[in-house]
């Protein structure tokens, strides 16, 4: 087996792996409860030394196993929090997203099988440009024309082996008395296989693309944008189902130097763009890329032609029902408004909140909400304390996701909280992590105005 930090061969080694952690961290859990009971404290406790300790362990197993095992630890830092204990999720966002490539002599003779024909027409750059927990990037010239391209290749054997490494793992968080077997954890781990298997369906992912191009295209074609959306190009003739080819596109990420010494109106320019991109996907596509990594976004900068924000990967792309849409769509509209009783009935129809909950519950989750919404607020109504002189919302001194995350602990503290649908976790993660990044460019400006009128064209279309 190559060093690389592929797939590593053996499902029964690798599950094997897996229990054994769960084994040994439910023995550490059982001692830890035990130690805690003789202290005179309440039973076992998930956030102790002890549980840091077997967390920390887990996700270093994770690390080892490497490929699909990779890919699931992230997607549970992603969206587990509401059913993992604090200890885990924090030790899981440690999980490290690269890894070294495959070497060429492997990668090579696959892609010669899935490409064919087409296979001479690519001048293909051996050394990997990336190389993740699913997939390798390798850059490629088309012979007859010079287009510079790239080709994701999907790691060779991770269809076999992705139910049952995620099986592993589910054995081993139950093992290791991380969660409870119950209905609301089967659901959320229905949901999260169901999009493992979309991270590695290339045919679904190219579909996304093209109708994201098509939607985007429309979108720029209005004169009025001062930043324009871009993705890149589909490649059929050089796709395959663990092959995907699209064009290069050269560009920075948004935590480089040369886009935070922009000017502040460029800054901003980029930051509504992309909190426009959001709305746009929720209220007129229906449409939403999930995954909020930094990485599946460039910048490419031109004074002179305009700068771009250009979008990638769309294994992770949701496709919500439109009922779903709805309650989600009052939800925002109410905590917009400080609308506490259409807030609180959105929050119900999301499944976040039982109808029986108490008042204590659904006013806290409201407030989480409300707080979350906070940028989008009537300028009137947003904190004076993050405004600039001109009374504009000051992304990056608002310091929105801690203040959010300390209210988001006290609202799933609440005995009556109802974990939330993965979809709600997953565009409640996306809008954080919009608002992370328009953070990170310190951009200056109010947003309600821009957001009301997506909202105001979804209630009339409605």
């Amino acid at each position: 087996m190559s060093k690389r930090g592929g797939i590593k061969g053996g499902g029964f080694g690798r599950g094997l792996s897996m229990s054994l952690a769960g084994l040994r961290a439910g023995g550490a859990f059982a001692l830890d409860g035990a130690w805690q009971r003789l202290r005179g404290d309440d039973g076992e406790r998930l956030d102790s030394p002890f549980a840091r300790r077997e967390a920390r362990r887990f996700v270093a197993e994770l690390g080892r196993l490497k490929g699909t095992y990779v890919k699931i630890g992230q997607m549970l830092a992603l969206l587990g929090e509401h059913f993992l204990p604090p200890a885990l999720t924090e030790a899981l966002h440690e999980l490290e997203a690269g890894t070294e490539p495959l070497p060429w002599s492997e990668i090579e003779p696959m892609l010669r099988e899935e490409l064919g024909a087409h296979y001479p027409a690519l001048d293909i750059e051996p050394q990997a440009l990336a190389a993740a927990s699913l997939a390798q990037v390798h850059r490629a010239t088309i012979r007859s024309s010079g287009e510079q391209i790239v080709l994701k290749v999907q790691y060779p054997g991770l269809a076999r082996v992705i139910d049952a490494d995620f099986d592993a793992v589910v054995r081993m968080l139950l093992m290791a008395r991380w969660v409870q077997a119950g209905r609301d954890l089967d659901d959320w781990l229905a949901s999260m296989r169901e999009q493992l298997h979309h991270e590695i369906d290339y045919q679904r992912e190219a579909d996304m693309m093209q109708e994201m191009a098509r939607l985007t295209e429309e979108i720029n074609s209005r004169a009025e944008m001062a930043v324009r959306y871009r993705v890149p190009r589909l490649y059929s003739d050089y796709s395959s189902g663990t092959v995907l080819a699209m064009e290069y596109i050269d560009g920075c990420l948004v935590t480089r130097a040369e886009v935070s010494q922009l000017s502040q109106k460029r800054r901003n320019a980029l930051a509504e763009a992309m909190l426009e991109l959001l709305f746009y996907e929720l209220y007129d596509w229906g449409l939403l890329q999930t995954d909020p990594n930094f990485g599946n976004y460039l910048i490419r900068l031109s004074e002179q032609n305009g700068d771009e924000l250009v979008l990638l990967d769309f294994g992770s792309v949701l496709c919500p029902e439109q009922e779903f849409l709805l309650h989600l769509g009052n939800v925002i509209s109410a905590g917009m408004v400080a609308d506490e009783e259409a807030l609180i009935e959105g929050l119900v129809g999301l499944g976040c909140l039982r109808s029986d909950s108490s008042a204590a519950a659904q006013q806290s989750f409201a407030e989480f909400c409300q707080q979350l919404l906070e940028p989008l607020q009537e300028p009137g109504d947003l904190p004076p304390q993050y405004l600039n002189a001109e009374g504009e919302y000051r992304w990056g001194q608002s310091q929105l996701m801690r203040r959010v995350g300390k209210q988001a602990a006290e609202s799933a503290a609440m005995r009556d909280f109802t974990t939330p649908s993965r979809d709600f976790a997953l565009i409640a993660r996306k809008l954080t992590g919009v608002f992370t990044f328009i953070a990170v460019l310190n951009a200056e400006f109010n947003a309600h105005a821009a957001v009301q009128r997506h909202i105001e064209n979804w209630l009339a279309a409605e």
